[in-house]
């Protein structure tokens, strides 16, 4: 057996102590009632209203390696971060947890910060949210800070902003050590031309040229407030800010900003393959290893750490 079938195995496994609690689906929601109206677990709240007595609400960051994990969401047939979090919190708590994501990502995607939150009646402290749970945690998946957060905090709406790194091992062979955490582009990338380029994306825009087949998002408009790309040694990072994203909307940057470092596309074609809105006309997608949620922005920070965005092997690109 493949050591990645391995990782699926032991994962897919450990997800019968998941099943153990009995999560309520998307449409589901557990339901509290109270005087004034009824209320929903991890919901928005109206303005002035404030959570049940005895009922607090927590967020939290999570850490993961997404290798082994069918993505952030659960899925019944599929081993996911998502799960796996839950059951862990719910042994502590001693009660079943119901996590609210700030962004859902993909099979094979990696993060630094996710930020989650979950309502709860336990009383625990954030060390015992933390370490707790991370007791319980399979190896790749880690709680690094928690805390409480008032009723109006919501980690998927009370979000404004979203950020992406993507890293590629720019070398003659593929890493060994960082397999499955990084890309592998054996031609030289030019990153000074790669961050030009990405400056026409800068904006709010259609970016149905980016996005994947199945995304199933209502618009395909989007606002992003910044792209970097920077060259660290035999890395080639790129930095993607906006205030959210459509399905593969970051992969799909990279691979055409990829194209354009290659030098097999000029400088302008992100920019022109913006404007035809066209996904047909894009680049290869880029794969999931490299592909890390690095930060999730709220206002006044939400309550929420200032964390930083890692991963610890990549540096900060220089002002």
């Amino acid at each position: 057996m493949t050591s990645r079938r391995k990782e699926l195995a032991n994962c897919w496994a450990r997800s019968a102590e998941c099943r153990r609690f009995r999560f309520p689906t998307t449409w589901q929601a557990v339901v509290l009632a109270t005087e004034e109206r009824r209320y929903l677990t991890n919901g928005l709240l109206l303005p002035g209203e404030a959570l049940p007595d005895g009922v607090y609400r927590i967020a939290a960051a999570v850490e993961y390696n997404g290798r082994a994990f069918c993505g952030w969401q659960r899925q019944s047939h599929s081993p996911s971060v998502q799960a796996e979090v839950e059951a862990a919190l719910s042994f502590v708590a001693n009660q079943p947890i119901v996590l609210t994501c700030a962004g859902r990502t993909d099979t094979g995607v990696h993060a630094t910060n996710q930020i989650v939150h979950f309502d709860t009646t336990a009383t625990r402290s954030p060390h015992n949210w933390v370490h707790g749970a991370n007791s319980r945690l399979p190896d790749g998946v880690r709680l690094h800070w928690a805390g409480a957060v008032g009723g109006d905090f919501h980690a998927r709406f009370s979000a404004t902003s979203r950020t992406y790194r993507y890293i590629l091992c720019n070398e003659a062979v593929p890493s060994g050590l960082f397999r499955g955490l990084m890309t592998w582009c054996r031609a030289p990338l030019d990153a000074t031309t790669m961050h030009r380029a990405a400056q026409g994306l800068v904006g709010e825009n259609d970016f149905s040229s980016y996005r994947a087949a199945g995304c199933q998002s209502r618009t395909p408009f989007r606002r992003v407030d910044a792209i970097r790309v920077w060259r660290q040694g035999t890395l080639v990072v790129v930095e993607v800010s906006a205030n959210a994203f459509l399905h593969h909307m970051v992969r799909n940057i990279v691979g055409a900003l990829m194209a354009v470092g290659k030098g097999l596309r000029p400088l302008h074609w992100p920019t022109e393959l913006l404007q035809l809105r066209d996904r047909t006309r894009g680049e290869v997608t880029a794969p999931p290893d490299g592909l890390y949620l690095v930060a999730v922005g709220y206002p006044d920070n939400g309550k929420i750490p200032g964390f930083a965005p890692g991963p610890h092997l990549v540096h900060d690109a220089e002002s």
